[in-house]
């Protein structure tokens, strides 16, 4: 799937027991967090009694610039593109805060969203430290069944199967691992990466024209809005039987923050109406 040794690869019973598996193996001096993002990595850290600094990045572009990443953390974590944010990083950047003694770990939970994945670490190996971590769930509609893995160095990756409890990868999610790697696969999911992101500028446009500010430069399967008394929106919407996300959980984000998945053309347009209703 990316060009690396079967020593780079461990499996894990989705990306998530990657996030547990680097708290418990490793012992960082430093630990940073990019924050807003998925909020298992910091929570996983914590758990494992390590402290956790963070490094939020601004809105409403929410761009990384490695400057701002402490010179002594020797643990890394962002993601690529970002939950929430749905931004996409440029791999030059994240390239950037890689070196000796770090420990780097890029959240690709998402990569597959973006067609040809021209920004993934996937298939680096030229990196130090460098921990990428992917899922199979997202696009697959497979949450419930664990099936992710993660990219490293062969020393790196053994640690870290050695922190694994046993069986912790199921069959039936071993058998969708190489389903979902095969080349009929891979070909499904470009289609569709290419198919969301039309989708994804219809919604963007609809929730434009209904008053939401849009994060721009979105990439992944959701998109993050900002709304003048979001968390009344977000219940009124629930009324409605329409769910997003709320943004306040994901430090750096408030209740005016929400996040919100793309669908189809028709499931669009219903948000856009239910939107010019209560709004």
């Amino acid at each position: 799937r990316h060009g690396r040794a079967e020593a780079d690869v461990l499996l894990t019973a989705g990306a998530a027991e990657a996030f547990v598996l680097l708290a418990r193996a490793l012992r960082p001096r430093r630990a940073v967090v990019v924050h807003p993002q998925f909020t298992e990595p910091e929570a996983a850290l914590r758990a494992a009694g390590h402290p956790v600094d963070r490094v939020l990045l601004p809105a409403p572009a929410f761009r990384l610039d490695p400057a701002t990443v402490p010179e002594d953390a020797d643990l890394v974590v962002v993601g690529n593109p970002t939950n929430p944010t749905s931004v996409l990083h440029p791999a030059r950047d994240l390239a950037r805060l890689a070196r000796p003694g770090r420990v780097l770990v890029v959240d690709e939970a998402f990569a597959d969203c973006v067609p040809g994945e021209p920004e993934s670490l996937a298939g680096r190996t030229d990196l130090p430290g460098l921990v990428v971590l992917r899922s199979l769930t997202k696009t697959w509609g497979l949450a419930g069944l664990r099936a992710g893995y993660l990219l490293a160095a062969p020393g790196l990756t053994a640690r870290l199967a050695d922190a694994q409890p046993l069986w912790s990868v199921s069959t039936p999610a071993l058998a969708a691992t190489e389903a979902c790697c095969a080349p009929a696969a891979l070909a499904e999911a470009e289609a569709w990466a290419r198919s969301l992101a039309a989708d994804r500028a219809a919604l963007a446009d609809v929730l434009t024209a209904a008053g939401l500010r849009v994060t721009p430069g979105a990439a992944a399967s959701f998109l993050l809005v900002r709304a003048d008394g979001g968390d009344r929106l977000r219940e009124r919407l629930r009324e409605r039987g329409i769910a997003v996300r709320r943004g306040d959980t994901f430090p750096g984000l408030g209740p005016d923050w929400l996040r919100v998945a793309v669908r189809d053309r028709g499931t669009s347009l219903r948000l856009a109406r239910t939107l010019a209703e209560l709004r």
